[in-house]
């Protein structure tokens, strides 16, 4: 910090000029000074505002809930989810559903006010009598929400300062180099703002994903006599191709072959000569 302190003392004394040397030093000082107290506003601003809120804010809780069972009526367990998310005035986020083997299922993420947390996941409980999976976790948030609303708040006060130093300034240069700080300080406050509406969003509502399944006795769809001769046909010809295409592959092993008769075939005429 006195580093920087005395950099901007020694450009402000250059702009200066030979005369008046100190009427320009002392200029530079009290610039320097405006400078030094500016940086030094935040580190201030956001203990003195930790300290504030730390002992009024309430709790900030993330709650999430991962559901999953077994119903043998997924069409009245659906619209049950649905009227649930009606009465307590909740978002469906997403709503898919799927069939696999012996299995036909359904998920959906639902976002519910926080208050009514406890009540959606108490009334898709009703009538299930064993959970696969129940996961419910709560993440306390309350010391980045603070932190984040005294950063924001000492940020805004920086921007002020800045902007009392804008009308300030005696030359162009000055000028540029404000303007640079109160740009990078302008977007550090909309990403603080963006993170703190994040956070708030995922507190006051909280998110839910629920799983359910069906177990069927279906193995497939049936074939006839018919379709499955056309099958085996069509897989004899594939079989036909693949041994044909897997000799062609082999073509230097029979290369070697041939050559290697070829040899021994001469080798045993001139034996026979002899």
């Amino acid at each position: 910090m006195k580093a920087i302190s005395f950099l901007l003392i020694l450009f402000f004394m250059a702009c200066g000029g030979p005369s008046g040397e100190s009427d320009s030093f002392e200029k530079a000082e009290s610039k320097a000074a405006d400078y030094e107290d500016v940086s030094m506003a935040e580190e201030i601003s956001v203990s003195e505002a930790i300290s504030e809120n730390t002992a009024v804010q309430e709790q900030k809780i993330i709650k999430t809930a991962q559901l999953v069972f077994e119903t043998q009526q997924p069409d009245e367990t659906h619209q049950k989810v649905l009227q649930l998310a009606q009465q307590f005035k909740a978002i469906v986020q997403n709503d898919n559903s799927g069939k696999g083997y012996n299995r036909i299922f359904r998920n959906m993420t639902v976002r519910v006010p926080t208050e009514h947390f406890q009540s959606f996941i108490d009334g898709i409980s009703e009538g299930v009598d064993y959970f696969d999976q129940r996961d419910i976790s709560r993440q306390d948030v309350t010391e980045e929400f603070v932190d984040l609303e005294a950063r924001l708040k000492a940020k805004r006060e920086l921007e002020t300062r800045y902007l009392e130093l804008l009308k300030q300034a005696k030359n162009v240069k000055e000028m540029l180099e404000i303007e640079r700080e109160l740009s990078n300080i302008r977007e550090e406050i909309e990403a603080k703002q963006g993170r703190l509406q994040y956070l708030q969003s995922r507190v006051s509502m909280s998110t839910i994903h629920i799983e359910f399944y069906k177990l069927t006795s279906e193995t497939g769809i049936t074939q006839s006599y018919g379709q499955k001769m056309l099958n085996a046909l069509k897989g004899g010809w594939d079989g036909i191709s693949i041994f044909f295409l897997g000799l062609l592959y082999l073509w230097p092993l029979f290369l070697i072959v041939l050559v290697a008769l070829l040899i021994i075939r001469r080798f045993i005429r001139r034996r026979k000569k002899n």
